[in-house]
């Protein structure tokens, strides 16, 4: 039971720490840039492995999140139901959950993305590990929405733990593009949660 409670943190906190002590760097595909048939496959990739630089390509162009600073990529499950604890269980199964009610990429409204959402101790190794390590991130860091097969920037500006009980960010109103992300803290408890926000980059 310990080793299923604590391998997936560890195992992120040690990728992390070996990135940063060797330099390693993660870089957004983009992707009408990617390689096409007439084009050597792997040759972009090998170029980068040799500087230290790892490509990240979204898990799903449909509807994924990809956070350069460590190394997250994942597809993201639209229009969760996050007052319904066995949808929102399964779906953190297969990724990172967007909450329904709220915005999507592009409608310039708050977009609202859980994740590592757990009940008991020994299930936190059961759902994906993504969030673990968002209380890395720190305000400019990137974050990287794709959907329908766009690509959308966010910087983050700010970060705070909350109580499970102070339900109003998932229902904050704004006036230009918020994206929240949410992940169960500490890491392995449902004791409070940590969110991190971020305002989209329009160039």
């Amino acid at each position: 039971m310990v080793g299923k409670t604590f391998y997936q943190p560890v195992r992120e906190e040690v990728r992390y720490f070996v990135d940063k002590t060797t330099n390693k760097k993660y870089v957004v595909a983009d992707l009408k840039l990617l390689p096409t048939p007439t084009i050597q496959p792997g040759r972009l990739s090998k170029t980068f492995k040799k500087s230290n630089i790892e490509v990240l390509t979204p898990e799903d162009p449909n509807f994924g999140i990809i956070i350069p600073e460590i190394g997250a990529n994942a597809r993201v499950i639209s229009n969760v139901d996050a007052s319904d604890e066995r949808e929102y269980l399964q779906a953190l199964q297969k990724g990172v959950s967007h909450a329904q009610g709220t915005a999507f990429p592009g409608e310039g409204g708050h977009i609202f993305l859980f994740a590592h959402s757990t009940d008991y101790l020994w299930n936190v190794g059961t759902y994906n590990a993504i969030f673990y390590l968002l209380y890395k991130l720190k305000a400019e860091d990137e974050i990287d929405i794709f959907y329908k097969g766009q690509r959308y920037v966010y910087k983050i500006i700010d970060r705070k733990i909350v109580d499970p009980s102070q339900v109003e960010y998932l229902t904050r109103k704004t006036n230009k593009e918020f994206l929240t992300l949410q992940t169960c803290w500490p890491p392995g408890t449902a004791l409070k949660r940590l969110l991190v926000f971020a305002e989209r980059v329009v160039e």
